[in-house]
């Protein structure tokens, strides 16, 4: 489909992240079956429920433009669903490495996803649409929240994989070893 205006952008770049919403809502809930660690499990738990929520706002966003909620296939999305998807299949022997794989990955799709938002934001707030900057703005924040806790757990999932391998993490000491 050609894109010959702003609105047309904007319409086209609110379908792409509603399709890959969709598509990391699935990849969530395969990752929490094949997660081990407890808090990781909760934070995509939380973050399915989040997804869901977001995917609501952003029917509420196309109903206030008028627009058919529609999903324009995200190439991107599809991208790092299988590169996720790959590498835990590699990594499914070690359980402590899948659960860094499955961290990793959904880091980088909470980037893509603050990515997409900001620009989505600056676009509709160039349009004068204000309901719908707000409806991206609350999705916006679930989504730095979310990268944020995911950076944060990334250390003790790393400690939890080499002990899991028989090492000592860097600064943990003589007493990683006893």
């Amino acid at each position: 489909m050609a894109i010959y205006t702003l609105n047309e952008k904007f319409v086209h770049g609110l379908r792409d992240i509603y399709d890959a919403e969709h598509q990391f809502l699935e990849a969530q809930q395969q990752m929490v079956q094949q997660a081990t660690d407890a808090s990781l499990k909760t934070n995509i738990t939380t973050h399915i429920k989040q997804t869901q929520q977001q995917i609501t706002k952003l029917e509420q966003a196309f109903q206030l433009l008028g627009q058919e909620a529609k999903r324009q296939p995200c190439d991107a999305a599809k991208g790092l669903v299988t590169e996720g998807q790959k590498s835990m299949k590699e990594a499914a022997g070690v359980p402590a490495l899948l659960d860094c794989v499955i961290n990793g990955a959904a880091g980088k799709v909470e980037h893509y996803e603050i990515a997409s938002y900001r620009g989505l934001i600056a676009g509709a707030e160039l349009m004068g649409q204000e309901q719908v900057v707000a409806l991206l703005r609350e999705n916006l924040s679930q989504e730095e929240q979310t990268a944020q806790l995911v950076e944060q757990s990334e250390p003790t999932l790393l400690r939890k994989a080499l002990q899991q391998e028989g090492q000592a993490a860097p600064g943990m000491g003589a007493a990683a070893h006893t």
